[in-house]
């Protein structure tokens, strides 16, 4: 485990918007968009892996849009910078290793696939699963970032976020 503040700070962070116990509850990618101060109404979309639960897990695809806004080209016909590709590299060696998968068949991040070992969706012990997850990807967007030589601003969690 990487005991580096920023890492530890937004993982922290990240489960603490998730729970819902400090702050109301988030959503996975809005969590995640949050804990790094980005705008988060384009990560609703990642609810419950795109709103069906057919998509990918929304904490892994709002990890890579959070690299995105941090270390892409602000051109939109830039090419590809190379803190962004390296990162996107590292993110995804990593990623494998870091998403516990729980029980779930098929070794896939799709939503539906993650969370059908869970008889409820609504349930507290599929909260506490999605909820490590929204952390691991938290703290692994911190990691890759501050492995690229790049620094990231975690925004602190206040009790009063609504």
């Amino acid at each position: 485990m990487n005991n580096d503040p920023t890492i530890l700070a937004a993982k922290a962070g990240a489960k603490a918007r998730y729970d819902g116990v400090v702050t109301p509850h988030r959503s996975c990618g809005i969590a995640l968009a949050e804990t790094f101060g980005r705008t988060t109404a384009p990560y609703q979309a990642l609810r419950r892996g795109g709103i069906t639960g057919c998509g990918e897990c929304g904490a892994v695809v709002g990890g890579r849009l959070v690299l995105g806004e941090l270390l892409g080209d602000p051109d939109p016909a830039g090419p590809v910078s190379p803190p962004l590709r390296g990162a996107m590299v590292n993110f995804e060696a990593k990623l494998k290793g870091r998403v516990d998968r729980g029980e779930a068949q098929g070794g896939d991040l799709i939503c539906n696939t993650l969370t059908a070992q869970f008889p409820d969706f609504r349930g507290p012990e599929r909260a506490a699963f999605c909820a490590q997850i929204v952390s691991e990807v938290a703290a692994l967007v911190a990691e890759v970032v501050v492995e690229q030589g790049h620094t990231v601003t975690v925004t602190p969690v206040a009790a009063d976020e609504a």
